[in-house]
């Protein structure tokens, strides 16, 4: 039940932007085994005047960020392959790799609110595998 929030400095046209959210639900669904129909998934066109990027890049057009919000647990090499594999998904629709940042944010379930406003850990044991 990963949530993600992708922001961007241009526009892009609808199906560019569906499919960018495709590429970072994917991942998920790769690295963390989140449920396919699970999306929680949100993109966010900043002014490019409203989004400093490092001058060093070559296309600063296409800097990206993603955040993920999660349930803590997942080990190293999940967390790994997520930024590997959402890294190679956005190279396919034209974002540089080197154009891409990833930050995880682990989210106790007490401070997460899911089902119609319980906790999660009321509702999901603390003990649940996680890859």
């Amino acid at each position: 039940m990963p949530t993600a929030l992708i922001e961007v400095r241009r526009r892009y046209e609808p199906a560019e932007e569906v499919a960018i959210m495709d590429a970072v639900h994917g991942a998920l669904v790769v690295a963390f085994q989140a449920p396919a129909a699970d999306k929680n998934v949100r993109l966010v066109v900043h002014e490019p005047h409203r989004f400093a990027v490092p001058e060093q890049l070559a296309a600063p057009e296409y800097r990206t960020l993603v955040t993920i919000d999660c349930f803590p647990g997942r080990s190293l090499e999940a967390k790994r392959l997520l930024y590997g594999t959402i890294v190679e998904n956005l190279a396919a629709v034209g974002i540089p790799a080197d154009h891409v940042m990833i930050t995880v944010h682990e989210v106790d379930r007490d401070n997460w609110g899911i089902r119609g406003g319980r906790a999660a850990s009321d509702v999901i044991p603390a003990a649940a595998r996680l890859p």
